[in-house]
């Protein structure tokens, strides 16, 4: 599996106690324009899952559209990060929310991707 540019439905973090608890850790850094709240689990492995405020984007067409962006920026930037924490044997479960104010291009997108992923990577080198 390693090497596939995938986004599967394992990787993918939609229970609600489990984005409860990323958001109760307070573990939380920003790279604009994107907040990022992770915690560490015991499962090995990485889940990750998007959001966007309704306050700055009222229809839910931009909001998707930039959940997509997102996501797919996630997907092609992630194996790294992935391969690190298999190594390691740990998991890493990530919400990341859109905070700009304006319809983003993919390109910023991809771009602002890679320094979350670095930063990550960062952190887990720390522990």
């Amino acid at each position: 599996m390693a090497g596939k540019l995938t986004l599967a439905a394992s990787e993918r973090l939609k229970s609600r106690k489990a984005i409860d608890a990323v958001f109760a850790k307070n573990k939380c850094f920003h790279v604009f324009p994107f907040k990022i709240c992770c915690n560490m689990v015991t499962e090995p492995g990485l889940k990750a899952a998007t959001g966007v405020s309704s306050r700055h984007f009222k229809k839910a067409t931009d909001r998707n559209r930039i959940k997509r962006l997102t996501r797919e920026a996630w997907r092609i930037q992630k194996n790294t990060l992935r391969e690190m924490l298999l190594q390691k044997n740990k998991g890493l479960h990530v919400f990341i929310l859109y905070t700009g104010k304006e319809m983003p291009v993919y390109a910023a997108i991809a771009e602002t991707m890679l320094l979350v992923v670095q930063k990550l990577e960062k952190d887990l080198g720390k522990e």
